[in-house]
């Protein structure tokens, strides 16, 4: 009995070792193009996100995976497209039910393409005034102190540290302190 197949274009989620997420993506518009499927297989993308990081007491803007290990390919399902995206190297399946690959929502791919599109990296505060942190980087790093004021939109914190028997103000970066 042969598969029955949903031949509309359509989003599905592959599984695939982790690390090789862009070598994968790369290979199965490589395939497409080389087997002639581009009616078949329309686009392969990597979700990503920008997030900011510090280094070295610097802040710095890096694009992270949105899910490790996971590459989304819009294609309509077919034998030869669903064989050609299931057997690229380093790929370990569809995300489904058995043998049946389930796509992705349509509201789902909003929301992914909506997040991979903000330009400007979102600060992630989970602190709340009065609540103590420790100090992990910069020149107060060791200190503890108590959050006196969050600024949501520049991601950061004003910090109360106890200096020399007296509470001074320290402007630190929500990514320098974390909860005690």
């Amino acid at each position: 009995m042969k598969k029955q197949y949903n031949t509309t274009k359509q989003w599905y989620a592959i599984h695939t070792y982790s690390g090789f997420e862009e070598k994968v993506a790369e290979s199965i518009k490589q395939r497409a193009d080389a087997l002639d499927m581009a009616d078949k297989i329309f686009d392969c993308m990597v979700p990503k996100e920008k997030m900011i990081e510090i280094k070295n007491g610097k802040r710095k803007v890096v694009e992270k995976k949105i899910f490790q290990g996971y590459v989304l390919v819009q294609l309509k399902l077919s034998e030869d497209a669903w064989y050609v995206v299931r057997n690229t190297p380093n790929v370990t399946g569809f995300v489904g039910t058995g043998t049946n690959p389930t796509p992705v929502s349509e509201d789902e791919m909003q929301k992914i393409i909506k997040r991979m599109g903000l330009e400007q990296p979102k600060h992630n505060i989970d602190f709340a005034v009065g609540e103590v942190v420790g100090i992990i980087d910069g020149p107060f790093k060791g200190f503890d102190g108590s959050v006196n004021e969050i600024d949501e939109a520049k991601g950061k914190l004003k910090v109360l540290v106890n200096m020399f028997g007296r509470e001074t103000p320290v402007e630190l970066d929500s990514l320098q302190v974390k909860k005690t």
